[in-house]
């Protein structure tokens, strides 16, 4: 990534490293509420998680080549740079619509 600020918070390579970290382990758990669910979910809880899947694939594409070890390239990681905060909001969605 760029030297300077992250994101479309601009901030800082830790800051924006945590915040990142958080949206993907938000956007798994509710992918596993999803599978979770004790009945069928709905048409919009489908909609919205298929949603979130395309929104975060970019988080998600990035998080797999860090587990198996390999580094993401530069277009990848500008990518995650400028979807994280459409992931999140994806995400939160995504749970609006879950039974609680």
């Amino acid at each position: 990534m760029l030297l300077g600020s992250y994101g479309e918070q601009n901030q800082t390579l830790e800051a924006f490293s945590q915040r990142v970290e958080s949206v993907f382990k938000f956007q798994n758990s509710m992918t596993n509420a999803v599978m979770l669910l004790e009945t069928e979910p709905s048409a919009m809880v489908l909609d919205a998680e298929q949603k979130m899947q395309t929104t975060c694939e970019p988080l998600n594409e990035y998080a797999s080549r860090e587990m198996d070890g390999l580094s993401a390239d530069f277009a990848l990681q500008k990518r995650v740079e400028q979807t994280a905060v459409s992931c999140e909001t994806a995400a939160q969605r995504l749970q609006s619509l879950l039974p609680h």
